[in-house]
């Protein structure tokens, strides 16, 4: 995880210096500043992905043959060791950067069809090429807005705003040119492709394969590594999966770390515990209340650049787990998140037939980029630490469109199975109450939702609700209305309000 800040055009080292401390939180452990020709790029990173960096590298990376040429980078990639291999990009610090640089002088933007498996935001320039680019889904943040003839781009809202009102945010599956022109380079697919796999043992046995191939991809345990553990089956998986993977590099009494938050005795903390003696973790359990959760409420508005009710109560729990986490020494944090989007998880799909399953599921992984996403990203890297979410794969996703729509929502009697697939891959390895656990949010099953609406409907009142809604028709709750008078403190009232995405339901 890191953060990245660009000046293209007339650049001022007063305004890029004001929006990189903004986002001095992304990276404090290694950062650097470079300049040539109307240019400036900013990068910073964590210690866990910066590993290895040594004095003789520059931050911004570098090109060997072009040393003016740099790269600003977020991004993780489970395809790198192979491109990296096939393009002669020997092993050391900021691989994935030297690997991007190559790609770029190699295919110019037709590089883009090479990251299929990558979460990316990156800005390639020398002062006089210029070429940025954002991952498919919008896994990775990246704003942009102009000032005096300038281009700014920068990891988070908050940093834009230092300098101007005009943001914007980046639209996923594009790339900008140096003149500040937007191309589409993928889009997701409007129609149900060819479904290609049923033998169910076949599907069964390539889900597992590709989540733990994605999952030593993106983890070697260099740095203290620790698994969030709700209970839920996605991150039952990861947890088992990066448990049997640290013990077979650090021994086998050798005990993962694993986190859990609930509100007392929550579903999530009961299902937690079971799981985590399951698969013999060390686990963690942080109980909190409504009074904690009012308190952190500012700041995870802050960090998060959202007043969506949905997103902020899931956030608030996972600021809290993230922030305990990172004082029992956690660098690298593993995450479910991903699988209700691959295997259609959200129970509001069992609403619709199968033959609208698809176009449904593309509308929900159409709000990544600007809500779900966003508390991924966000609320660990505020905390300073790394998070890696395996199931979030290009192979895994492309693997799963060609599955039959029946087998993600299996009819069951008058109901259906959500994420019924992926329960089937792993229910003889999960205790059955973990594998066939209903579906629920991050906030609900911690119990957070329970208890922030029902505050809000006591403490904000139906005239206050009125007057904001007669300026402001998208506010639909006092909620939310309580989120977005705390947003517009940090960010106004303006364009900034245009780049928040609102979940479909409260």
């Amino acid at each position: 995880m890191s953060g990245l800040v660009i000046a293209y055009g007339k650049a001022d080292h007063n305004n890029v210096n004001s929006m990189f401390r903004k986002i001095g939180h992304r990276g404090p452990d290694v950062s650097g500043v470079f300049e040539n020709n109307g240019i400036i790029m900013a990068q910073n990173y964590l210690e866990a992905d910066a590993a290895s960096a040594s004095g003789d590298i520059s931050v911004p990376v570098s090109c060997p043959q072009n040393p003016n040429l740099r790269i600003c980078y977020d991004g993780q990639m489970g395809s790198w060791d192979e491109l990296a291999g096939s393009n002669g990009i020997p092993h050391g610090p900021f691989r994935e950067e030297r690997l991007l640089l190559e790609l770029y002088q190699c295919y110019d933007t037709d590089m883009l069809r090479y990251l299929n498996d990558a979460i990316f935001a990156f800005v390639i320039s020398d002062g006089g090429e210029f070429f940025a680019a954002r991952d498919l889904l919008g896994i990775k943040p990246l704003f942009f807005g102009w000032k005096d003839q300038t281009l700014y781009l920068a990891s988070e809202l908050k940093s834009i705003i230092e300098v101007t009102e005009d943001v914007h945010e980046f639209p996923p599956g594009h790339y900008m040119d140096r003149n500040g022109a937007l191309t589409r380079f993928a889009r997701l697919p409007e129609a149900l492709p060819e479904v290609l796999y049923t033998d169910l043992n076949k599907i069964t046995e390539d889900i597992r394969s590709k989540i733990r191939q994605s999952l030593l991809g993106r983890v070697d345990f260099r740095f203290s590594t620790g698994s969030l553990l709700s209970g839920g089956i996605d991150s039952s998986v990861i947890a088992m999966l990066a448990s049997e993977a640290y013990k077979e590099k650090c021994g086998k009494d050798a005990r993962l770390k694993t986190f859990v938050l609930g509100v007392e005795e929550s579903t999530d903390i009961h299902n937690a515990r079971v799981m985590a003696d399951y698969i013999d973790s060390d686990h963690h359990e942080l109980v909190v209340d409504l009074n904690q959760s009012l308190a952190v409420l500012p700041e995870v508005i802050y960090y998060l650049e959202s007043f969506d009710p949905s997103l902020v109560r899931s956030s608030i729990s996972n600021f809290l787990i993230s922030k305990f986490a990172k004082e029992q020494g956690i660098q690298v944090l593993l995450s479910g998140e991903g699988g209700d989007e691959v295997f259609c998880g959200y129970t509001y799909l069992k609403d619709f037939p199968f033959d609208e399953l698809f176009a449904r599921q593309m509308e929900c992984i159409g709000f990544l980029h600007n809500n779900a996403s966003l508390r991924l990203d966000r609320m660990n890297q505020c905390n300073g630490l790394r998070v890696v979410a395996p199931i979030i794969s290009g192979d895994l996703f492309n693997y799963s469109l060609a599955i039959p729509p029946e087998y993600k929502q299996k009819p069951d009697g008058k109901n259906k199975s959500e994420k019924w697939i992926f329960r089937k891959a792993y229910e003889r390895l999960l205790p059955k109450g973990i594998a066939w656990r209903l579906k629920q949010e991050f906030s609900q099953g911690s119990g957070i939702a329970s208890l922030l609406p029902t505050y809000f409907e006591k403490t904000v009142t139906d005239d206050e609700l009125a007057d904001v809604q007669a300026e402001y028709p998208m506010i639909r709750s006092k909620e939310e209305f309580y989120y977005f008078r705390i947003f517009i403190e940090h960010f106004g009232a303006g364009r900034a309000v245009d780049t928040v995405g609102q979940w479909i339901c409260l």
